[in-house]
């Protein structure tokens, strides 16, 4: 069995690109919406984008294309909920997923058309079009160059929000900005992991690498690699073992996840030691 065999494929190729940069993207996302407290916005958008996609294919638009906005439009309504309403960030986001995942499955039973719910529930990495390595290389570029633009920005924003308040910062534009970009990638990166597990291109690599590091850029930086290499091992194991892509790619972070938490914790046993002394 080649090893380098996976390059040999044109399909796997696509699904390399476009996965390596939407996990560039989520991971870079991820650390603010973990530290926020946001974690699981990427759930509750996805299952928003299942809603849409179904009602958009019913409709006969095309859905990819029909959902974003709408995914968008979601990301909106749950942080102006959260900051203004009386119901809170992970109550807005389990009403609003759940509510959207009802719909999306209603639609597709009362629609008689033929829609591969698989696909959208746990994506279809392999079956990456051209059209959608594009979309992929168009969103990297949004979110890689806001996230850079606005770096201290969003630090700020993400550690204190209040201070940042204080001093007048419009924490709401950077709060917007975080909202708009979650909604891109999430919409997008459906199609590689599906409703169910996309939120955890962004949960994972960002609680990861804070088993290790503390600062910020330090988990930033050390975030996008873990995602990196959690993705492209997840999709190996899935084509040398015929085993399903997002499944393969989640079990890879799950074993990370524990080796760094054993990392971690004799780190912080040896720096406790040398404090003593």
């Amino acid at each position: 069995m080649e090893i380098f065999e996976i390059f040999e494929h044109t399909f796997m190729l696509r699904a390399l690109i476009g996965g390596v940069l939407i996990s560039l993207c989520a991971s870079l996302l991820g650390v603010s919406l973990v530290l926020k407290r946001y974690s699981m916005i990427g759930d509750g958008l996805s299952h928003t984008g299942f809603g849409a996609l179904a009602i958009g294919a019913a409709a006969g638009f095309p859905p990819l294309e029909f959902a974003i906005p709408i995914v968008i439009a979601a990301a909106f309504l749950l942080l102006r909920i959260s900051e203004n309403g009386k119901i809170k960030g992970d109550a807005a986001i389990a009403l609003i997923s759940t509510g959207a995942l009802a719909l999306g499955i209603t639609v597709t039973s009362l629609s008689g058309i033929n829609i591969d719910l698989e696909s959208y529930m746990f994506g279809s990495i392999l079956a990456l079009s051209d059209n959608d390595i594009v979309l992929c290389v168009l969103v990297f570029i949004v979110v890689t160059v806001m996230f850079v633009l606005f770096y201290n920005r969003i630090f700020a924003v993400t550690f204190d929000e209040n201070f940042s308040k204080a001093i007048g910062m419009k924490t709401g534009i950077y709060n917007i900005i975080i909202a708009l970009l979650t909604a891109l990638t999430t919409v997008i990166g459906m199609k590689l992991m599906g409703t169910l597990l996309i939120s955890s291109l962004m949960i994972f690599p960002a609680v990861i690498s804070m088993r290790i590091f503390s600062r910020f850029k330090s988990v930033v930086i050390t975030s996008a690699v873990i995602s990196v290499i959690g993705f492209f091992t997840g999709l190996c194991i899935s084509f040398y073992f015929s085993t399903p892509a997002g499944a393969s790619i989640v079990l890879v972070n799950i074993f990370m996840l524990t080796v760094f938490s054993i990392a971690g914790y004799v780190k912080n046993k040896i720096s406790s030691k040398k404090n003593i002394v």
